[in-house]
């Protein structure tokens, strides 16, 4: 049989050693298809309920293996429902390469069914690389180019393949003429190592502080080690980012946890204290819980130079590998031997953790969301892989889970997609069969997708070595997040045309797949079907009946906002029990609503 470009394609994806291509089949990619089922799974072919998921799991894969992720769709519909997950992928600096078909070249500009206009449709969330192949010759280029500018910018890429050059004949070698451009499928990496004047000005900077506070986000990934040593050295306290939370665990004093609307009150004292700033590889959006500017002297570390100072008056800008620039730094940097300022974190720290303990205590009609979550921290195994949806399940996520030491944790953080939870989790699993893995979802956005993608669970986790897929629902019959961002931002009362979401049984839907359902209603019973889901033998939904009334607001609430949220309330014909939570919540920090 003629070796096709369709079969080159795969044969690139092979040699760049692409485990899986996440897609959804349609006429547009029938040359690729086949060329994948030529090839025998090498890569192995994994269909998605829809382009959407497809697009998320290739982010997923990203997300959890630091490789590129790839998806493949048709064109037309399928190359347009590829856009919400290649987004994620853009706002959340992970590397993704999007295959996607289009009609014949000799019908483009014609109108002609499912076409198009692909470039205009790509060309922001694939602006790094977005090109079009027209000629076998340039097919290897393209790939190899799209694949390297994904890994090195950290952004997804897009490779556009008319139905016609796909089944064109593949040239058995590329030919040296003019005008035909070779290429290597070969990547060097750098090793980005701070200017040593930059670092003794930060060293500098740093040792004059009295109220040092680090703020840790995910460009820290592998520095654990070094930012514990230099907490040691300057006698500070620790906040991460939401997207920062996996990268050091939470068990020490200095640690206050995550900052921000979804953090703790120890981050907001610890920021609303301090007078340096120490920013590490986090370029968080939530800029009014940094710092008041001119509170505190900042240094800043990252990779990225265009982010340095994006955020925060920064003095002192160091561009470099966190890893490489924090042991430079530590190399000059002497040992402070005050510690009343640690004292004090640590004092907010215990503060917190029995206020979020009251919290996730308190009774509530007919359980408390948080507890649910906070309980699962004493039965999440420690080679596990977390995957975070967006809503009320990633405030209790980010205020309540102790992850173990080296549980990644992945959420649509920059985007705040719905729906990333299960994509997420089944790239999780595929990539590691043998690891359990856990989604957190809510009840809107397990019925805006994750319904859909637990039938490609229960298609497929008898082949997993560790068939150990726990998905939790908290289901309360409401979009939460927007209800209460509705009260907080607007002053308004919940919409529930807009908000109520239908009822639905998830656990019987889960046992109707042929997977395992716990519905959860009592507090009594969490810790028993915590533990009766790790040990099932097979994928679990636990499908935990919460409580809508259990606010969700930040840390500190200031008095304007807390006045907008009563006004909400107020004017809620079932709005009383609301309220009282959050007089009570705001009570636990301090403050005292009449």
């Amino acid at each position: 049989m003629t070796r096709t470009v369709a079969d080159l394609v795969v044969e690139r994806l092979a040699t760049w050693q692409v485990p899986r291509v996440f897609g959804y089949a349609g006429d547009g990619i029938d040359p690729v298809l086949a060329a994948l089922r030529r090839a025998g799974g090498k890569p192995e072919f994994v269909q998605a309920r829809h382009e959407e998921m497809a697009a998320f799991m290739a982010t997923g894969h990203a997300k959890y293996t630091g490789e590129p992720g790839v998806c493949l769709s048709t064109q037309g519909p399928g190359a347009i429902h590829l856009l919400g997950g290649l987004y994620d992928a853009k706002l959340d600096r992970r590397p993704v390469v999007a295959l996607v078909g289009q009609v014949v070249t000799t019908a483009l500009g014609s109108g002609y069914l499912q076409e198009v206009d692909l470039h205009t449709l790509f060309k922001d969330v694939c602006g790094q690389y977005l090109q079009t192949a027209f000629a076998p010759e340039q097919v290897p280029m393209l790939l190899d180019n799209a694949m390297r500018t994904a890994i090195e910018t950290r952004t997804p890429t897009c490779v556009i393949l008319p139905h016609d050059v796909q089944r064109a004949e593949a040239p058995d070698e590329t030919p040296h003429a003019h005008g035909i451009v070779p290429s290597s499928p070969v990547l060097g990496r750098p090793r980005v190592r701070p200017g040593e004047d930059a670092v003794r000005r930060a060293a500098d900077l740093l040792q004059r502080g009295r109220k040092v506070a680090l703020l840790v986000g995910r460009g820290a990934a592998g520095a654990q080690r070094e930012v514990e040593q230099l907490v040691d050295r300057l006698g500070a306290g620790v906040t991460v980012s939401l997207l920062g939370k996996p990268e050091l665990p939470e068990g020490p004093a200095w640690h206050t946890g995550v900052m921000g609307h979804l953090g703790t009150t120890a981050s907001a004292e610890l920021m609303s204290g301090c007078d340096t700033l120490l920013i590490i590889g986090c370029n968080d959006p939530w800029t009014e819980f940094y710092p008041e500017p001119g509170q505190a002297r900042a240094v800043q570390i990252d990779i990225e130079p265009r982010v340095i100072g994006s955020k925060y008056p920064v003095e002192v800008a160091v561009a470099g590998d966190a890893r490489e620039t924090l042991r430079a730094l530590l190399s000059v940097l002497p040992r402070n031997p005050e510690r009343h300022w640690l004292d004090r974190v640590g004092e907010s720290v215990s503060r917190w953790r029995e206020i979020a303990r009251e919290r996730a205590e308190r009774p509530a009609e007919p359980l408390n969301p948080e507890l649910v979550v906070r309980k699962l921290s004493d039965h999440l195994p420690h080679s596990a892989r977390v995957a975070v949806d967006v809503g009320s399940s990633t405030y209790w996520y980010a205020r309540h889970l102790a992850l173990p030491a080296g549980v990644p944790a992945h959420v649509s953080a920059y985007l705040a997609s719905m729906g990333c939870a299960l994509p997420y989790a089944m790239a999780a699993k595929l990539d590691a069969p043998d690891r359990p893995v856990v989604a957190l979802a809510g009840d809107g956005a397990m019925q805006l997708n994750g319904l859909l993608e637990l039938i490609s669970v229960a298609d497929r986790w008898r082949s997993w070595a560790d068939p150990t897929f726990v998905v939790l629902v908290l289901h309360n019959h409401d979009l939460n997040e927007v209800s209460w961002e509705q009260r907080e931002m607007e002053g308004d009362p919940r919409y529930a045309d807009s908000q109520r979401v239908p009822d639905f049984p998830y656990a019987a839907y889960a046992e109707m797949l042929g997977l395992r359902g716990l519905r959860l209603d009592a507090p009594e019973r969490v810790d028993d079907v915590w533990a009766e889901a790790f040990t099932a033998g097979g994928p679990v939904v636990v499908e935990a009946i919460v409580d809508p009334a259990v606010p969700l607001v930040p840390p500190h609430l200031p008095d304007a906002k807390a006045a907008k949220i009563y006004q909400g309330l107020a004017q809620e014909t079932d709005g009383g029990g609301g309220a009282e939570r959050v007089r009570t919540q705001r009570a636990d920090e301090g403050h005292h609503d009449r």
